[in-house]
């Protein structure tokens, strides 16, 4: 069904978004069967300079880190080193939560599945205050470049507690106080913790670094020679991004170069590896091709297979594996993604195996929709409408008094806040960076549909068994209800 090209229509539209959100850079490759067929670049990777874009031009992919710690966890029960279904506490004796019960019940497919019943937690801005203060202050405001506080508070943090080791991670996450979601395997919220963990799972079985294993077991077999966890270890490459930022001065957004690139060494196996097009189209091969890349075999098709299975739902129709998200009808077909955001960073992998079509994009600019383009790039494969949504529902009524019932506040450790209001008879959802939603739409089931920056995403409301509304579930992670 893939036509081996693009039409006009998918092109303008990329143009379109790429001017409406002001991207610096955007790039984007699609491949059939393993081959490259189309790969373009819009916009470029360092404006001031005007630094064209290519498929070797480096970027980093934030959160589709994950599936390559999957891959590795993946590797290490091939070798009869661990299985998936041992206890956490196995190999991380320290860890611990405050309830000890359904601690000893977390396994590493909790971990891989974000269904161990964590809810979002400040560590990951913990281990990344050390990075954040060295963002610079703007002079006419006071502001940092930074959507997580000023510098000085990154300062100060950064001083206050070391995150920087997966003991130091597993010690703060011990002291926190927080409710579990639930018992493990029950409630899928999104957590960068759990799969931090993973990676020191794979330092303590393998006997070297995490980084190292990602290396010398995935990246290096695949021939992917310009992905890396740090820019320096590039040898005779300088196509890489420059990172841009953007920032609010009187209701006007400011975007501007910012290449303080953020790290946090406890938490590199959540999202903090970067790499080309070319490269992520090399690696795409092991979820199209039963782990096979060129001539490397780094899976078994059982281990893929296993991967790609659809565990539990994180949103409306789309399931979490190992690692990827799995959407079991897109227009008829199994697909298998993952996006990643991070400072100067919106990335997104896609692959339909049974058409043997993968595709990557990337932006040097977080919290634009890159993954919108490239679903939108399918959509043109399948002869579908750029703007298309494979999402299916029907809207219901809600009364104005049934929707009172989801009014209030909610805030998560990780740093999200938003409110819920009705106005005019609708529920409407409120926050800073939440300037682009469209409209909620009820239906059923205490969830509604979110239009947010050109998709659509589910908003659900979690409720106790007093049928009180505690919790919202709403871009993949579980955020409490509060007074």
């Amino acid at each position: 069904m893939t036509q081996q090209t693009v039409t006009r229509e998918f092109e303008q539209y990329c143009q379109e978004i790429c001017e409406k959100f002001e991207i610096p850079g955007f790039s984007i490759g699609l491949a059939k069967d393993g081959q490259v067929f189309y790969e373009k670049g819009f916009g470029y990777r360092n404006v001031e300079k005007k630094l064209p874009l290519s498929s070797d031009t480096v970027f980093g992919i934030g959160s589709v880190t994950k599936s390559f710690t999957a891959v590795a966890i993946m590797q290490l029960q091939e070798a009869g080193k661990l299985n998936v279904n041992d206890p956490v506490l196995k190999y991380l004796p320290e860890f611990k939560t405050s309830n000890e019960e359904y601690t000893k019940q977390m396994t590493i497919h909790h971990f891989l599945t974000h269904s161990a019943g964590l809810p979002p937690l400040p560590t990951l801005h913990k281990a990344l205050a050390k990075s954040i203060a060295n963002d610079p202050k703007f002079d006419d405001d006071g502001q940092t470049e930074g959507d997580i506080g000023t510098v000085e508070k990154a300062a100060a943090e950064a001083e206050k507690v070391s995150v920087d080791t997966y003991e130091e991670l597993m010690a703060d996450i011990a002291n926190q106080e927080f409710d579990l979601l639930g018992a493990p395997g029950t409630e899928f919220s999104y957590s960068n913790d759990c799969y931090s963990l993973l990676g020191a799972i794979v330092e303590r079985v393998s006997g070297i670094t995490y980084e190292q294993y990602v290396k010398d077991y995935i990246l290096d077999p695949a021939g992917m020679k310009n992905s890396v966890f740090h820019l320096e270890e590039l040898e005779n490459h300088d196509d890489f991004t420059s990172l841009y930022n953007s920032r609010k001065k009187d209701d006007e957004t400011i975007i501007f170069e910012s290449d303080n690139p953020w790290d946090a060494p406890s938490m590199r196996a959540a999202g903090f590896l970067k790499s080309s097009v070319n490269d992520m189209l090399k690696y795409a091969e092991i979820f199209r091709n039963q782990g096979k890349v060129g001539d490397a075999q780094l899976l078994t098709p059982e281990s893929v297979e296993q991967m790609i299975t659809p565990y539990i739902e994180c949103d409306k129709d789309r399931y979490y594996g190992y690692g990827v998200m799995i959407t079991p009808d897109y227009f008829g077909y199994k697909l298998v993604d993952h996006g990643g955001a991070v400072k100067g960073v919106a990335a997104q992998l896609n692959i339909i195996p049974e058409l043997g079509l993968s595709g990557v994009s990337f932006a040097n600019l977080a919290g634009v929709p890159s993954t919108k383009l490239l679903f939108s790039a399918f959509n043109d494969q399948l002869g579908q409408p750029v703007t298309a949504s494979h999402v299916k529902y029907e809207e219901v009524e809600v009364s104005e008094e049934e929707l009172q019932q989801y009014v209030g506040s909610y805030a998560s450790g990780e740093g999200s806040k938003y409110s819920v209001v009705v106005e005019d008879g609708k529920l409407q959802l409120k926050a800073d960076g939440l300037d682009h939603i469209n409209g909620l739409t009820p239906i059923g089931n205490d969830t509604f549909i979110v239009a947010f920056r050109e998709s659509e995403l589910a908003l659900r409301f979690v409720k106790d068994e007093d049928n009180k509304v505690i919790r919202a579930a709403f871009g993949f992670r579980q955020t409490p209800k509060v007074e």
